[in-house]
Parts: structure tokens; C-alpha cells; sequence
């Protein structure tokens, strides 16, 4: 039975690794408003050489969210995130020492021990989950052995999202997507690999029952309660894992891949079993937890993060650009000249990102960009043979011959980019929502809610209020050129 018109208000925390957001959503008659009600900065901070998360910062700023949707009656609150990071509780439920942020240097070479101590076959045919050094299970292999006495005093140990929601409800569990991004769990069960995290001597005592998206967690805590509206509002699981989020607001599997463009980009495809075999670890793809017992295969691309670097270079410099100035530069300089991995190591943490593409450039004998809407071109073109030559290794893994492609994220609003990504893929680009990750977050608690009667149903609400915008591919000889090319040099450097 449909539900689609029952009236439901529900609001999303949707926390980003340089922000978040407070946002309120409304459906009625079929159709899903929303608007945000509160915006905030989530900053690093560096203390003693450590970086870390400034979690209590966050938890207030969830509260100030809390306070400006009073007045309104909550059918449900939802919490996401980024993941991998997790925080230690005490034996009276407070926080043991402020999170580590996931690009502190500590785990640095943990990855490989722990591989060596167990295997790293065994790691990825139990978890399903691509090697990455600051996945949850390096960071606590690492922080077990550098800080044994705080592991002692510690109960419980949440990731990020969980460790929001025990402070909403008091309510403590992991929640399923989320909880695969830890590496800790097996794939085949979906629940926690004990015999692999006692082999490697994590405490498996700390694990909180894992929680499946669309599940109410528990009320409001009554201190949280801002007038009468909120005496009924429940705490409800989505997708607690940001990307998670933004793929369950979308419909992408068979011949359809997702691609959840912003600083980061993911490309895969929703799948109903996870793909584990020698070629899919050879190539890192992972396999994280989707919503209605699916899986995410998925592979990381370093994304718009090397424009936003570039910005960051020219605005130290004193050159302000809007994005739209940018690409209208890119536009105007000549196309197809010069490509750069955007995984390449030179690209993680550089101080000058031009500097760094200029590097490249020498090294693979390339032509340096000389404007800036040149460098903004490669960094747009790379992307986009980048993704190209992802969906062929998608394709290959999992026998499908791709057609379309669903752009979601911040980065779908980038129309030179996604038109890029038409003309190199040759598939149809489908860009839209931009909040997928809020409407995801947003579908899974109306699932929990039974304001609908399924996920499916929840995507249907979704298409209905937020139409996305089409990209034919066209001039694709050229880019079929341009990625011999760039296939050529990216495995000459492999």
C-alpha cells in the first residue's frame, strides 16, 4: 500500500568533513519540501601535533539546530556523516578525549602492520572493504598499542554518527552503513568479524549491536525537548554514512552507476551481493553497506578537491573567483592538452595545487597550463577521464555495460564538468539532487517513520519533487583520443 501522501516532518543533520547543516523536510501531498534552518563550520584542530575532531563544537552546534526547529513538530530526527573516525566512551557513558581526525599522521605505516600480522587477503575477503590508512580498523590497531591504559578505562566505542545519536537518545548501537566503513565488519553476516579483530587484538568488548538503516534508535532525550512539539519526536537511523545517504535517495544499479561528486568522488553502482575476488581488491574497490540489505560498490576519486586548491593558491595570492567566473575561464582555453591523475600522490596535501599540477605536468611531459582557466580545465578534464576509466573497471567487475550515470552531490550543479563527464564516458549524465545526501537521509527516516512503505517508494517522492537535469555525450572522438592518452600515462606511473 502507498503511503506517499501521509503528512510527515522529519529533520536531517547532514555533517561534512568542513561543515554541516540542520534541515528540515516536509511531506505533504506527495511531494518533499525542505529548507535548511542552520548551517555551521566543522573545522580541525591541531593540539600538541594530533588533529583532531572538536566534537563537543559539533554536539552544540546540533543542539543550536535542535533549538531553531522549536516550534515545529518533529516526527523524526536523522543524523549522517562522514566515516571512519570513532570516539571512546567511559564506564559512565562520557567521552574519553576528543576524536581523531582521519588525516592525522599517527596510523601512518599501521596499515601494513596489521596487514602483516593477520594477511591482507584475509582482511579484505571478510570486510569486503578497500585498504586505506586511516580506515577505523588501522586507526585502533594503531591507538590499541600507543595508548593501552586509555583502551582499558573504555566501554564502548562509537563511530562519529553513533556516538551524535547516544547523545540524542541515550541509546547506544552502530549503525550498519556506517559501521562497514570501519573495516570491521563481515561481510557475509553483517555483523562484527570477532575472530578477525581479536586476531589483531582490537577489543571486541567496546562493540556496540550493529543497527540497520530505518531504524528508530530511541526518543529525545527529555533535556533536548524544546516545547511541547518535540514530546513524541523519535531519533531514527538513515544511511548514518554521508554517501550512504546520498546513493538512498537515488535509484543506481543495472545499467546505471552513481557518482556522488564534490571534494571527494565516489563512482559505483548499487549491487545486491558484495563483489570480492582478486581483481576487485587488485583494483580497490570496496564494498560498503547500502540501505535495504544492499551494498555500495564503489571505488574513491579524488574529486573537486584539486579545484578547491587551486582557488585556495589564487585567493592567498589575491585572485578571487566565483566558481561560475571559473568555468566560464575554462570554457575559453583550449581543450585537451594536458591531464593529471587525480589520485596522484603529488595531489594529497600539496602547499601550492598549481604548483603541484605544474610538477606534474613536467614529470609526465605535458604541457604546464598557463591561465588560470586552463589549470581549471585540466583539473575538469582529468576528472572526467578519471571516471571513464573507473566505470570500465566497474563494468568488468560486475558484467554490466554502463549507460547511464547519476551525478549527485554538491558537484552536480558544476554543468561544464558533468558535461565532461557525458562526452569521455559516452553515457547519459543524469545530474541531481544536490542534497541528495540530506534527501537520503531523509528517505530512511521516513521509511522508519512508515510516513512511506519503502525505500523505493521514499526515491519515487524524491524524482517527483527534485527533477534532474540531462547531459547528452557529444564530440566523443575526441576524448576517445584523449583517453588512450591518459590511460597510457596513468599506467606508465603506475
Amino acid at each position: 500500500m502507498s503511503h506517499a501522501n501521509r503528512a510527515a516532518t522529519v529533520l536531517a543533520f547532514d555533517l561534512g568533513a568542513t561543515s554541516g547543516r540542520a534541515i528540515l523536510g516536509r511531506v505533504d501531498r506527495g511531494n518533499l519540501e525542505f529548507r535548511e534552518v542552520h548551517r555551521f563550520p566543522n573545522d580541525a584542530v591541531m593540539c600538541g601535533g594530533e588533529l583532531h575532531w572538536d566534537i563537543l563544537r559539533l554536539w552544540h552546534e546540533v543542539q543550536a539546530g535542535l533549538r531553531q526547529a522549536g516550534g515545529i513538530a518533529l516526527d523524526s530526527i536523522g543524523v549522517d556523516t562522514w566515516g571512519v573516525d570513532y570516539a571512546l566512551l567511559g564506564e559512565s557513558g562520557s567521552l574519553l578525549g576528543n576524536p581523531f581526525h582521519y588525516r592525522d599522521q599517527r596510523t601512518k605505516g599501521s596499515m601494513e602492520r596489521a596487514c602483516s600480522a593477520v594477511g591482507s587477503d584475509r582482511i579484505y575477503d571478510s570486510t569486503g572493504i578497500q585498504f586505506m590508512p586511516f580506515n577505523t580498523l588501522f586507526q585502533v590497531y594503531a591507538d590499541a598499542a600507543r595508548t593501552p591504559g586509555l583502551f582499558s578505562l573504555a566501554k564502548t566505542l562509537l563511530t562519529i554518527p553513533d556516538l551524535l545519536n547516544y547523545w540524542l537518545t541515550g541509546s547506544v548501537g552502530c549503525e550498519y552503513t556506517n559501521a562497514t566503513t570501519t573495516q570491521f565488519l563481515d561481510r557475509r553476516t553483517k555483523s562484527w568479524a570477532l575472530d578477525l579483530l581479536r586476531d589483531l587484538g582490537v577489543p571486541t568488548h567496546l562493540l556496540a549491536p550493529v543497527v540497520q538503516p530505518g531504524t528508530i534508535i530511541g526518543s529525545l532525550r527529555r533535556e533536548l525537548i524544546h516545547g511541547e512539539e518535540h514530546k513524541l519526536t523519535v531519533v531514527a537511523a538513515p544511511a548514518c554514512h554521508d554517501t550512504g545517504s546520498a546513493v538512498a535517495a537515488v535509484l543506481a544499479r543495472g545499467a546505471t552507476a552513481f557518482l556522488s561528486s564534490g571534494t571527494w568522488s565516489l563512482l559505483g553502482t548499487e549491487v545486491d551481493e558484495a563483489v570480492v575476488s582478486s581483481e576487485s581488491r587488485r583494483l580497490n574497490f570496496t564494498n560498503e553497506g547500502g540501505v535495504a540489505g544492499t551494498f555500495r560498490l564503489l571505488k574513491n576519486i579524488t574529486g573537486l578537491w584539486l579545484l578547491e586548491g587551486c582557488l585556495k593558491s589564487w585567493q592567498v595570492s589575491g585572485e578571487k573567483y566565483s566558481y561560475a567566473t571559473l568555468l566560464d575561464m575554462a570554457k575559453a582555453a583550449k581543450p585537451l592538452q594536458s591531464f593529471v591523475d587525480p589520485d596522484d600522490s603529488l595531489f594529497v596535501a600539496p602547499d601550492d595545487m598549481p604548483r603541484a599540477i605544474d610538477e606534474y605536468c613536467r614529470k609526465t611531459e605535458q604541457p604546464v597550463p598557463q591561465t588560470h582557466g586552463a589549470y581549471t580545465r585540466v583539473v575538469l578534464e582529468s576528472l572526467a577521464l578519471k571516471y571513464r576509466y573507473v566505470l570500465e573497471q566497474l563494468g568488468a567487475l560486475t558484467a554490466v555495460q554502463f549507460r547511464n550515470i547519476r551525478v549527485i552531490g554538491g558537484g552536480c550543479r558544476n554543468a561544464l564538468l558533468n558535461q565532461f563527464t557525458a562526452d569521455a564516458t559516452g553515457c547519459q549524465v543524469l545530474a541531481g539532487p544536490a542534497e541528495a545526501t540530506a534527501l537520503g537521509n531523509m528517505a530512511m527516516q521516513l521509511v522508519a517513520i512508515d510516513a512511506v512503505g519503502s525505500i523505493g517508494e521514499a526515491r519515487e517522492l524524491i524524482e517527483r519533487s527534485f527533477p534532474y537535469r540531462t547531459y547528452e555525450p557529444a564530440d566523443t572522438s575526441c576524448w576517445d583520443r584523449a583517453f588512450a592518452q591518459f590511460t597510457a600515462r596513468l599506467n606508465s606511473t603506475v
